[in-house]
């Protein structure tokens, strides 16, 4: 990547990146230059309507795929491994597109730093689970993989405001839910180094709700809007279904997104 690209163009490359390690290295390079003042211009950018994507794994639709292995056995950790190395793959994906894709919408520096600090966070988590895979003996790609993750994306292309609250505040929030019960299990398992990577993407995830959720509510007030009921009126819109409890307070707390958000939207 040069120097002079903006940071909308060098987003885009990522984006258009099939090679995970050359996805990861291309977003960290990025981010370390924004960081550090090598690129100093947001410019503009043409996203892809999807992601460039490896060869492997398979995607397929939800339904088609193999039922989860659990944690307990090396196989079934090697399963939840893959599964979360393709969500984070996916993650970077989504922080690349919200970097490039709404440049447009005055915002200001800060909304980049806080995005730009999520990609470089996700690339990480991403280069964690690969490697602890290979640690396995197996490698990102080996495992059919969910061709559902991107459709939030696709969705809410032609709006921030959608866009946010499907992606940080709907998915990102639900793998706050789920994620302690995984580290759990790791280590009633034995697999410390694992729970650990998992202890560290959860750390994360939290900054990353929290971003959500300040960045929501920031084009909610710029757009005069109240927040909790624009919040129920997207995810009607664009989500299947209700949420699905048990929720995890004390994290979603921590990144302000409190129950009168969620509460309303969950299964009865």
């Amino acid at each position: 990547m040069t120097d002079s690209k903006s940071l909308a163009q060098a987003a885009v490359t990522a984006l258009e990146t099939a090679d995970p390690v050359a996805k990861v290295a291309a977003v960290l390079d990025f981010a370390a230059a924004w960081q550090t003042g090598r690129i100093t211009l947001v410019g503009a950018g043409n996203p892809p309507a999807r992601p460039a994507r490896p060869a492997r794994p398979e995607l397929l639709l939800p339904r088609h795929m193999p039922k989860r292995r659990r944690a307990k056995n090396v196989a079934g950790r090697i399963a939840l491994l893959h599964a979360l190395a393709h969500i984070e793959l996916n993650a970077v994906d989504l922080a690349c597109d919200i970097i490039a894709r709404f440049t447009d919408d005055d915002l200001p520096r800060e909304f980049f730093d806080d995005w730009v600090a999520v990609a470089a966070d996700e690339a990480r988590h991403f280069s964690l689970l690969s490697t602890r895979l290979e640690i396995f003996g197996a490698a990102y790609g080996d495992f059919p993989a969910h061709d559902g993750l991107w459709g939030a994306a696709t969705a809410t292309a032609h709006d921030l405001l959608a866009r946010l609250a499907m992606v940080p505040l709907v998915l990102e929030a639900r793998g706050l839910d789920v994620t302690p019960v995984m580290i759990k299990n790791l280590r009633t398992a034995e697999d410390h180094d694992s729970a650990e990577i998992l202890e560290t993407i959860y750390r994360d995830e939290i900054t990353h709700v929290a971003t959500g959720t300040r960045w929501f509510q920031f084009v909610c007030r710029a757009r005069g809007c109240d927040p909790v009921p624009t919040y129920h009126e997207q995810v009607r819109r664009y989500f299947r279904g209700a949420l699905k409890p048990p929720f995890n307070e004390d994290a979603r707390d921590r990144a302000g997104l409190t129950p009168e958000f969620y509460v309303p939207l969950a299964v009865k």
